[in-house]
């Protein structure tokens, strides 16, 4: 894997209360495209999945859908996907096997009642993603993901629901969240951010709630490449960084300012990066 001393230090600064501090997500991916190594944007080829399988989802129930040119796919390449996976019912190995398979099941399910596509879709990328050969990447995409599931249970707990009805996956979290019925699902011993997770969650104005769920990751992403700002990690760490600033820059963002500068000012004195999801 490379280093990318002159790509990043070409990049400028990010910073979490400034939504207009750096490149849009696809400039960046652009450029990406002339910079890294072969064997780099098969790395980064996972984050921008996410986008594909948005645009899947999005083609399956309107053919005539625009797609979202973050994807790593054209839209010839979606059209070859989908009649492949229907028609030859076969998955075509160019593409991850899992939304070959969607695409052929999508005809008899769409109509079920409970299914929603962007969620079935999301659960199927997230088990594929967390096996990325990356470890900081395979983590990023498995905090993610726990995080989720974590505040889905919390959320369903406190409404009277039926916490495993709502809990997604496989793994020693989705585990414990459905078979745990303390406070904490068992999970504070190992899992030093479900403590933050539980002050977060009973936070009643929903920005703010989103906003502090930014701020622990961005300080993650700031932990697990304080040692090596160059690597094809930070490359990876900036994109998830740009993707939060892309979000937020959709609302207002003098507004928010301040409030997002305090929560991460909180979160480096309180929170700790949980250990498990620790670099090695």
């Amino acid at each position: 894997m490379g280093s990318y001393y002159y790509l990043m230090a070409g990049l400028p600064d990010l910073s979490i209360d400034d939504c207009k501090s750096g490149p849009s997500l696809l400039e960046l991916k652009e450029e990406l495209s002339e910079t890294l190594s072969y064997q780099d944007k098969q790395l980064i080829f996972y984050f921008f999945l996410k986008y594909d399988c948005n645009n899947l989802v999005e083609l399956l129930k309107n053919a005539e859908a625009p797609i979202d040119l973050k994807g790593n796919y054209r839209i010839e390449q979606y059209t070859d996907m989908m009649v492949s996976a229907r028609e030859m019912n076969f998955n075509v190995h160019r593409y991850p096997s899992f939304m070959s398979e969607f695409a052929r099941e999508y005809k008899y399910n769409k109509d079920s009642d409970g299914l929603f596509p962007e969620d079935a879709m999301a659960l199927r990328y997230f088990e594929y993603a967390m096996k990325c050969p990356n470890k900081m990447m395979a983590s990023w995409f498995r905090l993610n993901f726990d995080i989720t599931n974590v505040l889905t249970a919390m959320i369903a707990r406190k409404n009277g629901w039926n916490v495993s009805n709502y809990v997604l996956g496989d793994g020693e979290v989705s585990e414990m969240l459905r078979n745990n019925n303390t406070r904490d699902f068992g999970l504070s011993v190992e899992y030093d951010y479900v403590n933050e997770l539980m002050k977060i969650v009973d936070c009643e104005d929903p920005v703010e709630k989103e906003k502090k769920i930014d701020a622990f990751k961005w300080l993650w992403l700031d932990e697990q490449t304080f040692a090596d700002v160059f690597s094809i990690e930070a490359v990876f760490a900036y994109l998830a960084k740009l993707e939060i600033l892309e979000r937020w820059s959709k609302l207002d963002v003098e507004q928010g300012r301040e409030q997002f500068r305090t929560i991460i000012e909180n979160l480096r004195n309180e929170a700790q990066v949980p250990e498990e999801f620790k670099n090695q």
